[in-house]
């Protein structure tokens, strides 16, 4: 079986090998000429998978290493016998980490306490489901706004959007993209939804750029309806909005899924899609270590226990220094992205000397003891 992979998925070579013949090429040279006599390509968002590229090739299954699939044609896919398959969820728990970084970094900036804060979460898959786990174990109330899970499971968990626009004080999308359709996601933060919220909210956006209207946060933002933005995802990257990019508090280059846990957990999903599609019927397939992250244990002695929470999420990931560099060079957005440096997940951590108020709260994120 000939395969072709993005040369820039991560802990994968040496490792698709065991498949079948492999070719590594950057996405972005993905073309029709290169990928003719493919049986498989394993992909990240870089290059779109369409008509255009894929017509009068072999290729009979693409394995993306992401969430989503808006660089994929679906129907022509679909209409055309090439079987597409994602990594749902892989990188949920590092979007969590993402967005539970930012809340005690907006708590801490502007004074308040989580636990007096309601959080409507817009969107209730793999990784909203994730944050809301993360927002109880910090105190917070929760909204939750998920129409397409509402009709197929009820109403009882989930609020409508107005509920949210009334009474939340921060929103944090984790939606698809979607253009059209019955729960079109396109713009969902535009100018009428931002003038309908009444607690001047914070606004988070680590989904997909296209979700929120990036024109309307800068003027929700003018005219005091937000309180300020978290955007990890943006409209026309790379070339994102510079006023928007200095007015955010927390900006950052498309990263929030970036840990290496939530990398590795892709290519491991891709490899067993091509596995299960091919029925190679491999098994005990070996996949490379994650690396350990360069201080692993995490000694809170010194820490105030009222500071000890924040300390040691931030030790795992601090959205602020990315922030800081992306506002000095955004025009280094891609390069921030390809040169992304190692980061782990909590368990990749261990905590000592934590005061016993604060240890069960990070034993519950998932550091060890």
């Amino acid at each position: 079986m000939k395969i072709l992979a993005d040369a820039h998925i991560p802990y994968l070579k040496g490792v698709a090998e065991q498949f079948g013949e492999v070719e590594y090429l950057p996405g972005n040279q993905f073309n029709r000429e290169a990928i003719r006599e493919k049986d498989a390509l394993i992909v990240r968002t870089v290059t779109h998978f369409g008509e255009e590229i894929l017509s009068g090739t072999k290729v009979k299954l693409i394995c993306s290493a992401t969430i989503g699939f808006d660089h994929i044609d679906t129907a022509w896919c679909d209409a055309h016998g090439v079987t597409w398959r994602t990594a749902p969820g892989c990188n949920a728990a590092s979007v969590e980490q993402y967005v539970t970084a930012s809340l005690l970094y907006l708590a801490e900036k502007h004074q308040f306490d989580l636990k007096e804060k309601t959080i409507g979460i817009v969107g209730v898959g793999n990784v909203g489901s994730k944050v809301e786990v993360a927002c109880k174990k910090l105190g917070m109330r929760i909204l939750l706004n998920d129409p397409p899970r509402e009709e197929h499971e009820g109403s009882a968990l989930f609020t409508d959007i107005k509920t949210i626009q009334r009474e939340a004080d921060i929103i944090t999308f984790h939606t698809p993209l979607t253009k059209t359709g019955k729960y079109k996601t396109h713009h969902l933060a535009d100018d009428h939804f931002l003038a309908s919220v009444e607690k001047k909210p914070y606004i988070i956006n680590a989904a997909r750029g296209g979700v929120t209207d990036n024109q309307a946060l800068k003027k929700a933002i003018h005219n005091g309806n937000i309180s300020g933005v978290v955007i990890d995802c943006w409209e026309n990257e790379p070339e994102i909005d510079r006023e928007l990019l200095r007015l955010a508090d927390i900006a950052t280059p498309h990263i929030a899924g970036y840990s290496a846990d939530g990398k590795w957990t892709a290519t491991k999903m891709s490899l067993e899609n091509l596995n299960n599609f091919f029925n190679l019927g491999i098994e005990n397939i070996h996949y490379q270590e994650i690396p350990s992250p360069s201080e692993p244990i995490i000694d809170l002695q010194e820490i105030a226990p009222e500071h000890q929470l924040q300390h040691t999420v931030w030790q795992t990931y601090n959205p602020m220094a990315e922030t800081t560099a992306l506002k000095s060079a955004p025009e280094k957005f891609y390069w921030f992205r390809s040169n992304y440096p190692l980061r782990r997940e909590y368990r990749a951590y261990q905590i000592l000397q934590a005061d016993p108020m604060v240890m069960p709260t990070l034993l519950s994120l998932g550091f060890r003891e």
